[in-house]
């Protein structure tokens, strides 16, 4: 089988690997100082287009850099309220950070949970003030299906530039994403993407360009659901046009073990987190 082919196959349990990540959220300890400050904010009229806000509770002069976190599940799956512990250590390292839902397949196809992302995140541009934030400094990121999200508005002009924000976005981080994985052979992408007519469109290597955010890439070695080798593709592809791109593979880190060393639980297994804030910082400022 070919490394595409192989890719393709184990795209189908994005949704079961994803799932079980939110048990994290009733597991302890948990970063200390912050709190979350809005809940469920409409961006849509849509009762899957809210966001949920977290911030440290100690007040700042300064206004944060903000970061929009989308989580994974398969394109089908997820929920915000699951990942406040993925919140929580950004916003311990003096983030505003935001969290979306979208909406999921079957009730919409791509790319209409993409078009959620950049709505999503042009609308935190608007409100990022109200809660201590910098839209000036806004970058994305996400896991597994939403590290696809955010590489798609990041790279691909026309989501945000649909959401009226063309140029909000100045840096994007994507975890264990999906970049390359065409041909669609499994259920999980033909049900996302398949009714799409022209399948580049779906696919964040087809947008490499030099002019595009600074993108940083991780992936676990060990990870059987999204091959490393797509973290490389990319990050490949975007020097070649000379574009900014970074990529740093983590030895024996799965799928799910690259976002869960976000939790404190897992945080010594590799400097993942530090190595995401240390990115952000640098573009952000």
């Amino acid at each position: 089988m070919t490394r595409r082919g192989i890719l393709a196959s184990t795209l189908g349990a994005l949704v079961a690997a994803c799932s079980p990540l939110g048990l994290l959220n009733g597991l302890g300890p948990r970063d200390g100082g912050v709190r979350r400050v809005a809940r469920d904010i409409a961006y849509g009229t849509d009762e899957r287009q809210t966001l949920d806000i977290w911030a440290q509770t100690d007040p700042s002069d300064m206004a944060r850099p903000v970061l929009v976190f989308f989580y994974g599940g398969g394109w089908s799956d997820g929920y915000k309220n699951l990942y406040g512990w993925a919140a929580q250590a950004l916003a311990a390292r003096g983030f505003l950070v935001v969290v979306p839902d979208y909406r999921l397949v079957p009730e919409v196809h791509f790319p209409a949970f993409i078009q959620d992302g950049a709505e999503a995140t042009a609308f935190a541009g608007t409100i990022a003030r109200q809660y201590g934030g910098d839209p000036a400094r806004l970058g994305v990121l996400g896991h597994s299906a939403g590290a696809h999200l955010a590489m798609m508005i990041a790279l691909d002009r026309r989501y945000m530039a649909g959401a009226e924000a063309p140029n909000l976005i100045r840096a994007a981080a994507g975890l264990a994403g999906p970049y390359d994985f065409l041909p669609l052979d499994v259920p999980a992408s033909i049900n996302a993407f398949g009714r799409t007519p022209d399948l580049t469109l779906t696919q964040p290597v087809s947008f490499v360009r030099p002019d595009a955010p600074p993108l940083w890439l991780g992936h676990g070695t060990a990870d059987t659901v999204v091959h490393a080798e797509d973290t490389t593709i990319l990050r490949d592809r975007m020097q070649a046009v000379g574009g900014r791109c970074e990529a740093k593979l983590y030895p024996g880190l799965s799928h799910e073990d690259l976002i869960a060393t976000f939790s404190p639980l897992f945080r010594k297994k590799a400097p993942v987190l530090d190595d995401v804030t240390a990115f952000f910082r640098r573009e952000l400022g």
